[in-house]
């Protein structure tokens, strides 16, 4: 997910760095302590259960998303994953 924008401070314990994320219109607030380093904004995060555990360029984000999208197609066409909506 996209960093939108971040709130609170690095090594506050009272007011920890959250970050407010986007993707495909879904926003929601995140942690950030367990991140490999603090994203920027603009930047992109990799999140399990509420925390952001990695974080990637802008680069690195689309060419991740592109490959998963790709996957995602792939598993569709052999019948493995539900088709869009009818």
């Amino acid at each position: 997910m996209q960093v939108v924008e971040l709130k609170g401070k690095e090594d506050d314990f009272l007011d920890p760095l959250v970050a407010l994320v986007n993707a495909d219109g879904i926003q929601k607030e995140i942690r950030l302590e367990m991140a490999d380093r603090p994203p920027k904004i603009g930047e992109y995060v990799i999140i399990h259960a509420g925390f952001a555990i990695h974080t990637l360029t802008e680069e690195d984000a689309k060419i991740n998303l592109d490959l998963m999208r790709q996957m995602a197609e792939g598993l569709e066409k052999e019948g493995r994953l539900p088709g869009p909506a009818s």
